[in-house]
């Protein structure tokens, strides 16, 4: 049993070889890597006003209000 199945486990990593082939190369110009640059920029502007808002609204419940509220009530 541990014959077979050391059998395929050596048949299916001879098939994944190429998988595990390192040295990648891409032919990536200067325009794709402004591009994702630019892309990131997007990313991080938008990020920047997320997170001041979060922390505006932490510290807004954290404080909690100082005076008290008065309710008007209308009897009609």
């Amino acid at each position: 049993m541990k014959a077979r199945v050391f059998a395929a486990i050596a048949m299916l990593s001879s098939f994944a070889s190429p998988a595990f082939a390192a040295g990648r190369e891409d032919h990536s110009g200067l325009v794709v890597w402004v591009f994702l640059g630019f892309c990131g920029l997007i990313i991080v502007a938008q990020l920047v006003p997320a997170v001041l808002m979060m922390l505006g609204l932490v510290k807004g419940v954290a404080q909690g209000s100082k005076q008290p509220v008065e309710q008007k009530v209308r009897n009609n």
